[in-house]
């Protein structure tokens, strides 16, 4: 394993004209999307491969990424989801022996144009104070005319509708076809792990596309329902938020995650906002309100639930609220098996504090199946 040390110059420039340069690392070319930042030491594959990043140029805020190269099974989807990437430094040598190729080579093969040499500290917390905004990665151009059309092409997230495009073209099953409990899950962008989290605990999965009607749910017989997560605009999603009444109307259980979350909020009339920089990390606090415990959960989202509308709701109480800075992260529809969380349970490659959050859902459903 010969490391080849990348000496391109590469060029990142903000949608508020701010300007870094550094070298290339990865594909060759000219990216964009919505500049965000995740504090996780560890996952960077988990991460990149997430589909909830669709659209987003990531920040990874550990000083050194590519250490333990990639590993084949260390995904959550078949891709790479990120448009781009940011790093301090990266390392060309990996350590892990079980890695089957380098960071390097990985984001070549998935095409992810990448620049590091940048001060990410500095950068982190310009966008902490700044907010989110777009961005542009080259390797091909330096000057500022360039670099600002390729700029001009980049679409606002807010706004914008991305889950039918990622989402599982047709349908698929997952699990043991003679268990006793049968889970329609609607993929808005669903992780691997999440489905993973379900088929251990018994369950027999149908994996539906973002645009599935009701009738089509139905006619599986299930015993739940679980709405995943998933990237864009959740107040875009007007066809999601209509077959999620007609699911409440069922009065099954239902468990929603992420996007799922905020979809669930939005089918009871409870509005979703643009955060001003995001949560995205594996190190960030949750208290369960109703237990009184805290959790430390994997996060990753730039849109929210608005918590005035959720204190005016006479549908929906707050479960889970975040330490840092309040947020609304766990909500439950009064009088209906039906909740949801705004971080990720499943977590990999972790913290699995949350993963109780599975048996719950379980229990919801297997208590419904007694009356």
């Amino acid at each position: 394993m010969t490391p080849t040390h990348n000496n391109t110059p590469a060029w990142l420039l903000l949608e508020d004209g701010t300007l870094f340069k550094g070298k290339s690392f990865g594909a060759k070319g000219t990216a964009g999307g919505e500049i965000c930042f995740n504090t996780g030491m560890t996952g960077y594959q988990e991460v990149f491969t997430d589909p909830s990043y669709t659209g987003q140029v990531l920040i990874m805020n550990n000083a050194y990424v590519g250490n333990y190269g990639v590993k084949e099974s260390d995904v959550e989807s078949d891709s790479v989801k990120i448009s781009a990437l940011i790093c301090k430094n990266v390392s060309y040598r990996y350590s892990r022996m079980v890695a089957s190729d380098s960071l390097e080579n990985y984001l070549v093969n998935n095409n992810i144009v990448s620049i590091y040499g940048v001060d990410t500290r500095a950068l982190v917390q310009h966008i902490r104070s700044k907010g989110a905004m777009n961005c542009v990665i080259s390797t091909e151009y330096s000057d500022l005319e360039h670099l600002q059309s390729a700029l001009a092409n980049v679409p606002d997230m807010a706004g914008l509708e991305l889950s039918s495009q990622i989402s599982t073209k047709e349908a698929y099953t997952l699990g043991n076809p003679l268990s006793t409990i049968r889970i329609a899950v609607l993929d808005f962008g669903v992780k691997k792990n999440i489905l993973n989290c379900l088929t251990e605990r018994g369950a027999y999965l149908k994996v539906f596309p973002a645009r599935t009607t009701i009738d089509e749910l139905i006619a599986f017989e299930p015993h739940g329902y679980f709405i995943s997560n998933g990237p864009g605009d959740p107040a875009s999603m007007d066809y999601a938020i209509n077959t999620l009444k007609d699911i409440l109307a069922t009065n099954m259980p239902l468990f929603g995650i992420c996007l799922g979350h905020q979809l669930l909020a939005l089918a009871n009339g409870i509005s979703t906002f643009k955060m001003h920089h995001g949560h995205r990390g594996l190190n960030h606090p949750v208290k369960n309100l109703i237990t009184g415990k805290a959790e430390i959960t994997t996060q990753n989202h730039g849109f929210g639930v608005e918590p005035e509308s959720v204190k005016n709701s006479d549908k929906v109480e707050i479960t889970h609220i975040n330490l840092n800075d309040g947020s609304i992260e766990g909500i439950r529809v009064k009088n209906l098996p039906a909740f949801s969380v705004q971080y990720h349970p499943e977590a990999t490659p972790g913290p699995h504090d949350s993963r109780y959050l599975f048996d719950q859902f379980l229990d919801n459903i297997k208590s419904a199946m007694a009356n």
